[in-house]
């Protein structure tokens, strides 16, 4: 029924041109289908009315309400005519870069796998690693700095020194072809040479004790391996060491013979004296009478004490310190067989030092003894050469039987017997002496 009344009330037309009928349309003739004819006329007009009326309060309310997001709403609609036509382009260059993206990204993997060779990831990889390990790295490169530190700065540390070096050696050991380590351990090998020239200056101060010097050369045992050219073969490391030895015994030596030298020349202004009297004797000459030579006789006894004090010194801190530089082990004939060399092994230089410093003694006393003319003083120099002899006697180097061949005077042999005699009666008075006072106590 409701279809019909649709179809009476609907403008005349094409058949094709009506629209479909709605579901509140067909509702509402369903609706007055079932009233009846007198209510189309009373009661509808107002219901109708009433419904008109109460939808306008809706959209005036709804207007007032939300006007501004209408208007929004309205405007943004305006848009969609030049935004949709955008989307769209945008839309198709997108579908139409994804191939070509997808390639790029295939060529990327593919360039740049970890399993390839390339330059840009090898720079990469060494720029995070130097990024890991920068810390390590600035560390080793403070290496020398410290190095230098600890030799140069007060207090000097030495210890901390052969450490930090030895540090550095076994860097260059793991790490033989790093040019950073090679650059280290070449400024190390310097700070190492300036460390060994400091060693061999303290070895020649004046008033070096024993407990000093035995520091020094245990310290120049540790640096002089490290400063050879070449590192000895293994089957030659115990003649390898047997050499650095007699190097640091001769140096020693020669470091306390330059103090001795340097405290000899100190006495230069009496050796002008004793000159000065040696060549007023001779313009004299040998048949006048001299009673000059009191300066020459300072001067002698000065060197005598100097020479012995520090003769003694000298012989006894190496003992001390090379216990067994004068001791040769021999295996018989293995070791003659080993040795192809006959003048192997080489002489401690010790066997020659007390030698030379003699010759020196001696020469002194030759050219300078025939000028003190006093008997007495005289006989206090020789007494005090004897005293000299006797302590470096003490030490194996007693030279007391080159004296009776020293040319100082025509009567030289007669006078040396007379001061040895009183020598050796002087001492043994004073054996008898300590001797009662040892019963005593």
């Amino acid at each position: 029924m409701a279809d019909i009344l649709y179809d009476l009330l609907s403008p005349p037309g094409p058949q094709s041109s009506k629209t479909a009928p709605d579901s509140t349309s067909l509702e509402y003739l369903t609706k007055l289908a079932s009233q009846p004819l007198s209510s189309l006329e009373t009661s509808e007009p107002q219901a109708l009315t009433q419904s008109s009326h109460g939808l306008l309060l809706s959209l005036q309310a709804l207007s007032k309400k939300s006007h501004k997001h209408i208007i929004q709403s309205a405007s943004h609609h305006t848009t969609l005519s030049t935004t949709l036509p955008a989307l769209v382009s945008s839309t198709t260059e997108l579908r139409n870069a994804i191939p070509r993206l997808d390639t790029e990204a295939v060529r990327f993997s593919t360039t740049y796998n970890k399993s390839s060779d390339n330059d840009v990831l090898a720079r990469r990889k060494r720029a995070l690693l130097l990024s890991r390990n920068v810390e390590r790295l600035v560390d080793v490169l403070e290496l020398p700095t410290l190095l230098s530190s600890s030799i140069s700065t007060a207090p000097v540390n030495y210890s901390s020194a052969l450490d930090l070096n030895g540090h550095i050696r076994r860097l260059h050991s793991l790490y033989p072809k790093s040019p950073l380590v090679t650059s280290i351990s070449a400024q190390a090998d310097d700070e190492m040479r300036t460390m060994a020239a400091n060693l061999i200056l303290s070895l020649k101060a004046p008033g070096l004790k024993l407990a000093a010097s035995l520091r020094t050369i245990s310290w120049l045992r540790r640096v002089l391996p490290d400063l050879e050219a070449a590192a000895a073969a293994t089957s030659n490391s115990a003649k390898s060491r047997d050499s650095q030895e007699r190097m640091l015994g001769a140096l020693f030596l020669v470091c306390r013979l330059a103090t001795l030298m340097t405290m000899l020349e100190a006495l230069e202004p009496l050796r002008e004296l004793a000159d000065q009297e040696k060549a007023r004797q001779k313009a004299i000459g040998s048949g006048n009478a001299w009673s000059g030579g009191q300066q020459t006789e300072r001067y002698l006894k000065r060197y005598i004490e100097i020479f012995r004090e520090q003769s003694f010194a000298i012989v006894s801190m190496f003992r001390s310190i090379f216990p067994n530089s004068t001791t040769v082990a021999t295996d018989g004939l293995a070791t003659k067989a080993e040795n192809a060399d006959p003048l192997e092994p080489i002489p401690s230089a010790l066997s020659t030092f007390p030698l030379y410093l003699v010759n020196m003694l001696l020469e002194t006393l030759r050219i300078y003894l025939p000028t003190v003319k006093d008997q007495a003083a005289r006989d206090s120099l020789l007494t005090q050469v004897l005293y000299c002899a006797g302590s470096l006697g003490r030490l194996g180097g007693d030279f007391g039987l080159f004296l009776a061949s020293l040319d100082v005077g025509p009567e030289a042999e007669d006078e040396w017997v007379e001061v040895v005699k009183r020598h050796k009666a002087l001492a043994g008075r004073l054996e008898s002496i300590v001797g009662e006072q040892k019963k005593g106590s």
